[in-house]
């Protein structure tokens, strides 16, 4: 045991097993030696295993080193002793490599402990969960909102509200959906968006949930405010005149004594002055009575009848329903399809109802150019959704009106009604859809229907 050399090892072993086998062959002719030949051959077999179960360790030693692997148990070290410089560099590489996997899965779990607590400290909820409903994780946002303290399965969310499971299972990438929740007798208004992503071969959904009711209350009460300012003005407008020109034929056809009421004497200019004076009550009440019928209009938007049809057939009827107009301003009007069979899930007479809403303004804004331009496009956008732009190189919009434009009856053109935008964006609503602007004063307008 004494030698430090793995060859030398090996090289005795097979002169000793050698030897031996030169010994039992001596001794199988000498039958009287049969006890002799039995332990010879005994010693042999035992030499033989020993020489292979020797030489067999480094294939011991590799299993080891794999399994250890496998089962990502890193604690494993290996060392021999007197087998020399070889083994000792084979221990060495399998320990180094041990180091490194155990380094490498530390610095998994550090970099895993860190998102952890950066999810954990997000203030938005976010909630990763499998196909199956199986959740694998929820952060600290959640348990608040929601009020819970342990979720390992969405199905368990139904007693926060009954729907609520079967909504998030059925979110796909891209979803976007205001869901109300009565939690503690607290109304909760949550956006929630959805994406999916695919780990080790299995689909996941990452939701992300934040409470925007303080948003939509900041928002509904400006919009309040917007509309009751709208109204004050318009009925003002109204009334202010006919209060005037009531207390004048009032004048003109009461005497009011201190005892008693009469009729004034009237020749036949005191009756024009009241025939005017009635005709201009009746037409600012008939205003006054239109305005408030326009208003009952944008709130009984009929529900959409939702029809799989061709964007190009709707471009082609709207394009043939303007063309005398376009021909009088000498308006280059450019429909453009990609791809030309591009379809869409919508209620065809509602879209091309905003479609004449947002044509009309174009043609307006450009009517006055030296050469006036009107693009529309259909297309797919990067996230799959149907996109359509309304382009002119007209008089653009201000900077400071951007933001109420959309507003009912807010005009800046000298001719309009200002509900024609807004019917158009609570159209889009209807379809889960969105309208958007962008200009640049004196350059044009794109206005952006996203399906």
């Amino acid at each position: 045991m004494g030698f430090k050399n793995f060859r030398i090892r090996i090289i005795l072993r097979i002169i000793l097993i050698t030897a031996n086998l030169f010994l039992l062959v001596i001794l199988i002719d000498k039958e009287q030696q049969w006890v002799t030949l039995v332990i010879t051959g005994i010693i042999v077999i035992i030499q033989i295993a020993g020489l292979i179960r020797f030489i067999e360790r480094t294939n011991r030693k590799l299993t080891q080193f794999l399994e250890s692997i496998r089962h990502s148990d890193f604690s494993t070290s290996f060392y021999d002793k007197d087998l020399g410089k070889n083994f000792e560099g084979l221990n060495r590489a399998f320990n180094e490599v041990i180091r490194e996997l155990r380094k490498n899965r530390a610095e998994k779990e550090e970099n895993y402990n860190y998102l952890l607590t950066v999810v954990q400290h997000v203030s938005i909820g976010i909630l990763a969960f499998r196909k199956d409903g199986k959740v694998d994780i929820f952060n600290n946002a959640v348990k608040r909102l929601l009020k819970i303290t342990n979720l390992k399965h969405i199905n368990e969310l139904s007693a926060v509200k009954i729907t609520l499971p079967e909504l998030l299972l059925n979110m796909r990438a891209g979803d976007k959906q205001l869901i109300k929740l009565v939690i503690d007798n607290e109304l909760l208004q949550l956006s929630v968006s959805a994406t999916e992503f695919r780990m080790r071969g299995e689909e996941f959904l990452l939701v992300s949930l934040q409470n925007i009711s303080t948003e939509l209350e900041e928002k509904e009460i400006e919009s309040w405010q917007k509309l009751i300012r709208v109204l004050t003005h318009e009925i003002m407008n109204s009334i202010t005149p006919i209060s005037s020109l009531a207390s004048t034929v009032k004048e003109m056809l009461i005497d009011e004594a201190e005892d008693k009421v009469s009729m004034r004497i009237m020749d036949e200019d005191d009756l024009d002055n009241i025939n005017q004076a009635l005709n201009t009550i009746q037409g600012r009440s008939d205003s006054l009575l239109n305005f408030v019928e326009t208003y009952r209009t944008l709130t009984r938007i009929p529900r959409p009848n939702f029809r799989y049809f061709v964007v190009k057939e709707l471009f082609d009827r709207i394009h043939m329903l303007f063309k005398p107009k376009m021909d009088k301003y000498n308006i280059d009007c450019i429909p453009r399809v990609f791809p030309k069979d591009l379809m869409i899930t919508a209620d065809p007479d509602l879209v091309e109802q905003v479609f004449i809403n947002l044509l009309l303004n174009a043609i307006d804004a450009v009517k006055e150019k030296h050469t006036p331009k009107i693009k529309v496009t259909a297309s797919t956008n990067t996230n799959g959704r149907v996109s359509i732009e309304f382009s002119d190189n007209g008089s653009g919009i201000k900077p400071d009106i951007l933001d109420k434009i959309f507003m009912p009856y807010f005009t800046s053109k000298k001719e309009g009604s200002g509900i024609g935008l807004s019917l158009s964006r609570q159209i889009m609503h209807l379809h889960k859809g969105s309208i958007s602007v962008k200009s640049i004063p004196e350059e044009g307008s794109v206005f952006t229907l996203t399906f």
